[in-house]
């Protein structure tokens, strides 16, 4: 299985700027709890960045959870194994 970043191939770092990539080489070395640490921190930044109501944005999700889950019960969706989906998106960025 092929990597998105960590050496020798960092597919997507041209988009990141220098100090993103030294800091994302730097956090790619941490323990795996800290890792994950780090990850929710950065995710929760996102989310308080953003400018909708938190409650209407769990609505949201909660309606198209509901929607996705309403269509695999009636076989209208089977979606897609992880590790397919997975390699089309290393393939993509490997072709920019």
């Amino acid at each position: 299985m092929q990597r998105l970043v960590g050496p020798p191939c960092l597919a997507y770092n041209d988009l990141m700027s220098d100090r993103a990539q030294t800091l994302l080489r730097e956090v790619l070395t941490l323990p795996l709890d800290e890792r994950a640490d780090v990850a929710a921190e950065i995710l929760a930044s996102l989310d308080d960045a953003a400018s909708e109501e938190p409650a209407a944005v769990q609505a949201a999700w909660a309606t198209e959870i509901e929607r996705r889950a309403r269509r695999v019960l009636a076989g209208e969706s089977t979606g897609e194994p992880w590790e397919d989906v997975r390699e089309r998106i290393v393939q993509r960025l490997t072709n920019r």
